[in-house]
């Protein structure tokens, strides 16, 4: 197996940086020709990323290119938001991404997608899925998705991992306020109540004193969490599914969420902080490595609202897994959801990060 990254920067969204990045990272695995590749770039692409895609491929003697453009993108190197760049991973003697026709429900695959092709059938479909999704913290934007070398008409694709064993888990780094408590009553996406008070009420009752006035509540930094399974070991075990605060409700004491729940399900109210969020990451990479003993590469997709900007100017997520895993080629891209396994099946993820490392086969 041989896998290396590669990264270029420059003033303009020109093909060559994706050459440059390719033939860095060809250079780094000792390749001439590369089975696959995976091709990310910073959103000034966006409008026509071909001569990019193009320019990759001939550098890596290959036409099985994969990728997305994002608003930043990274590898073990460094991360970049703030300019035009591309970053490469090559995949090669062994180790290669099959294009995904049909496959079994133990396949991993490597999924990417632009926000409007989204659906439910398509995560829903075999395999065990993780990815992300291109787009900025709006949900739009010109972003696009590309797979075998060729603009993905459909704003999406997907390729199984091959020649290699791979883990992969989900850090969602919120703290919680308090317990599950079971959802009473709903209208649409507002939650009404949970167990026998207004929803509204619950979330200010668990919020610090200082900002449980209704104009001082922090809603960008707060999430819902649905629960799965047992209520009161759901939060320790990670069996949850976040849900965005949209807008708190003083006329009618609720709270409406970016999804619709069920009466019956239960939630718990959290809050997104970079402490918990490194606890939560160093949590996953202790269990990624007792899964994965010597991982070759590994493949990242923090959400937006996980890097740079969150943790004060330092991607520390990445950081983190840099320094759990010296060495370790790793790219990635901040998107707008990440897709990861939960319960055994493929799940749309907000404000989280999806980590997949790879070893060589026993």
């Amino acid at each position: 197996m041989k896998v290396a990254t590669g990264l270029a920067q420059g003033y303009s969204a020109d093909a060559h940086l994706a050459a440059r990045a390719v033939a860095a990272a060809m250079a780094k695995a000792d390749l001439a020709i590369a089975h696959s590749v995976l091709l990310f770039l910073t959103q000034e692409f966006a409008r026509d990323p071909h001569p990019a895609i193009l320019a990759a491929s001939k550098a890596a003697n290959c036409t099985q290119v994969m990728g997305v453009t994002a608003a930043g993108i990274f590898t073990d190197e460094d991360w970049i938001l703030d300019s035009p760049a591309a970053v490469a991973m090559v995949l090669g003697d062994g180790v290669w991404l099959e294009p995904r026709s049909a496959g079994s429900h133990e396949d991993q695959v490597l999924s990417l997608a632009a926000p409007p092709s989204l659906d439910v059938a398509w995560l829903s479909q075999p395999g065990l899925r993780f990815g992300g999704v291109s787009g900025d913290s709006t949900g739009r934007g010109p972003f696009k998705v590309w797979g075998s070398g060729k603009i993905a008409s459909g704003g999406r694709c997907d390729a199984i991992i091959r020649g290699a064993h791979g883990a992969i888990d989900v850090s969602q780094g919120i703290r919680a306020l308090g317990a599950p408590a079971e959802v009473t009553a709903v209208n649409g996406h507002d939650l009404l109540a949970l167990g026998t008070q207004r929803a509204l009420d619950v979330l200010s009752q668990e919020l610090p004193l200082e900002v449980r006035e209704l104009e001082r509540i922090p809603l960008h930094l707060l999430m819902a969490g649905v629960v799965f399974g047992e209520p009161a070991t759901a939060v320790a075990d990670g069996r949850f599914r976040l849900t965005p605060i949209i807008a708190a409700n003083a006329d009618d004491q609720s709270v409406t969420l970016s999804t619709r729940l069920h009466p019956g399900e239960r939630l718990f109210w959290a809050v997104r902080q970079p402490a918990a969020a490194e606890h939560s990451m160093r949590g996953m990479l202790d269990r990624l490595a007792g899964r994965v003993e010597t991982p070759r590469f590994g493949l990242f997709f923090p959400c937006m609202g996980r890097g740079p900007y969150f943790y004060g100017g330092v991607d520390r997520d990445l950081e983190l897994v840099k320094e759990r895993f010296p060495g370790m080629p790793v790219i990635g891209f901040y998107g707008n959801g990440e897709i990861g396994p939960l319960q055994g099946l493929s799940q749309l993820f907000q404000y989280s990060a999806v980590l997949g490392l790879f070893s060589e086969h026993v």
